[in-house]
């Protein structure tokens, strides 16, 4: 992977009308140079994405989904029920080669200890992070997103197989009230990060396998290419033409 720039980071909103910004000023009368210049340097932005997280969170599975795979699709990051990923591996997104997503080795493994885990993974060569959890936030979440802030970079916190969950529950509980149970489990995470020193930390609930139940959309339409300053939960999107 070649090595990404500290100036690359992601868009504003206010680039929302970068297309219309291309060819003119949104009046008809064509944009400065420069302008244009830095418009076409951000279309040419590499953009590397890190999936990290514990071993059997899903990591592999979600970066399919992002990019509109199965699991065992051609191209497709390779999934298992024991350790799969050993080593960095990037996948470009599907419509936006300058986009790619970095599926990581499981924190916390016999192969990679937490320690061991942070001194190899080379957090600075990414511009951003996506850390998936599973099940309840554990002590490698808080000793991942505090390198991550340590490093001066912002990640998005996912927590994955919501869906696994709720059924279990169910099970307990038939009167459960899922509304309910999906804001604390939200709320648990953003309180355990906030606990951790990250402030007004960015939760999204998924299932990795019914892409439209809970954050899921919402996640992958808050994905914007380029380089700005990043701000709490600050939207970037994928899917555009």
């Amino acid at each position: 992977m070649g090595q990404a720039s500290s100036s690359q980071q992601l868009v504003p909103s206010s680039y929302s009308g970068l297309e219309e910004l291309k060819s003119n000023d949104g009046k008809g009368r064509v944009i400065n140079p420069l302008i244009q210049k830095k418009l076409d340097d951000l279309d040419n932005t590499e953009l590397n994405i890190a999936v990290t997280g514990e071993s059997g969170a899903g990591k592999s599975t979600f970066i399919n989904a992002l990019r509109g795979l199965q699991n065992g699709d051609e191209g497709a990051a390779e999934t298992g029920t024991t350790e799969t990923t050993m080593e960095p591996i990037g996948y470009k997104h599907s419509n936006l080669p300058n986009v790619r997503f970095w599926d990581l080795p499981g924190i916390g493994t016999t192969k990679f200890p937490a320690d061991k885990y942070l001194r190899e993974m080379e957090f600075e060569r990414y511009n951003f992070f996506i850390i998936i959890s599973h099940c309840r936030f554990r002590e490698n979440d808080e000793k991942l997103a505090k390198e991550i802030k340590r490093l001066g970079k912002k990640f998005y916190f996912v927590r994955s197989k919501i869906d696994n969950d709720l059924k279990l529950m169910k099970t307990h509980w038939r009167k459960m009230n899922e509304e309910e149970e999906l804001e604390k489990i939200r709320n648990d995470c953003v309180s355990k990060l906030e606990e951790a020193g990250i402030p007004s930390p960015c939760v999204f609930l998924i299932s990795n396998f019914d892409l439209n139940l809970y954050d899921f959309v919402k996640l992958k339409m808050s994905i914007r290419i380029g380089r700005s300053s990043l701000g709490g939960c600050f939207p970037f999107q994928l899917d555009h033409d």
